[in-house]
């Protein structure tokens, strides 16, 4: 049986994490859905195209889906299903904003793939992140393990990537760490960012790197008000990807997601951006970050404010 990936959802997110999967040449299928006719089918003839020039192999396959899961059959089987349906923000909606809407989405792309890839480890991406990652897990009544959120790979990124252009230096010499939520209770850990090995601290002013650490909390958001429509989608999808590509290869990698955390760092029973390793169950598990107090508090801060908004979840 070769691997096969679902991405639900072809608008620029989707298609664009569709795109990378199929060029990392690790699955034999990518199968994108979408609610609009013909969209993702158009966009895996375009994407199949192309494999003589980039030079892969991965079939993609496009597929339209139905209010009442027609069309879903197409994912049989799927051993990760990344689900990037939902509307993204537009300028001055805050993530919240999409609760409502994109739950009752979410709901329902869960239920199916629950019914067609029963298997599945699902990776979520709708906004609000830490919200509809808690919805899926229980709508498609997986264990915690197997349903997780992509948001740390990409806060990180941005994080990494402010301090890098600070600075004047390669992106790959910069390690930063960012857990908590995505949004507003994001925890930023600069007791474990480096810079060439040598802590962060040590070669920026505290204000410089709390000003980075702002304007990573408002990366999205950023993006958004420049593009105006839309919001980010080719960092995103890049984490997304990467999550994937570690869950299929049962690559064992640590990376930050937001997962189920019950017992670590004294906090239980919410959906919570923390340190995992990933592989083919999902979060195999929670890698403890040493923190210090302030930044411990600051988590603990954040799984309350989330766990709150996930109990209101489980009604709509």
């Amino acid at each position: 049986m070769g691997k096969k990936v679902t991405v639900v959802g072809a608008g620029f997110y989707g298609s664009t994490t569709a795109q990378r999967l199929a060029e990392y040449d690790v699955f034999d299928t990518v199968v994108l859905t979408d609610i609009i006719e013909g969209r993702p089918a158009g966009i895996a003839l375009d994407l199949n195209q192309s494999r003589p020039i980039e030079g892969f192999e991965t079939k993609v396959v496009g597929a339209t889906t139905g209010p009442n899961g027609e069309g879903y059959e197409a994912i049989e089987g799927s051993d990760v299903v990344v689900v990037t349906a939902g509307f993204p923000r537009k300028p001055g909606m805050s993530r919240m904003d999409l609760l409502e809407v994109n739950a009752k989405i979410v709901r329902a792309v869960a239920e199916n793939v629950a019914k067609y890839a029963p298997n599945a480890v699902v990776i979520v991406v709708s906004n609000p992140l830490d919200e509809m990652t808690a919805l899926a897990q229980l709508a498609t009544g997986f264990p915690h393990n197997r349903v997780l959120g992509q948001a740390g790979v990409l806060d990180t990124a941005r994080f990494t990537h402010f301090v890098a252009e600070e600075l004047g230096v390669p992106v790959k010499s910069v390690k930063t760490l960012t857990l908590g939520s995505h949004g507003d209770t994001m925890v930023p850990v600069p007791s474990q960012c480096t810079v060439d090995g040598k802590p962060l601290s040590s070669v920026m002013p505290a204000e410089k790197i709390e000003e980075l650490v702002v304007r990573t909390r408002n990366g999205g958001a950023e993006v958004n008000n420049l593009l105006k429509t839309g919001s980010a989608y080719y960092a995103p999808s890049a984490a997304a990807a990467k999550m994937a590509v570690a869950v299929v290869q049962d690559s064992g990698e640590v990376w930050p997601v937001c997962a189920w955390v019950d017992g670590e760092y004294g906090i239980s029973g919410v959906y919570l951006g923390v340190q995992a390793e990933l592989g083919a169950t999902g979060v195999r598990k929670i890698v403890k970050t040493p923190l210090t107090d302030d930044e411990t508090a600051a988590l603990k801060e954040a799984a309350d404010a989330v766990r709150g908004k996930q109990a209101d979840v489980a009604n709509l």
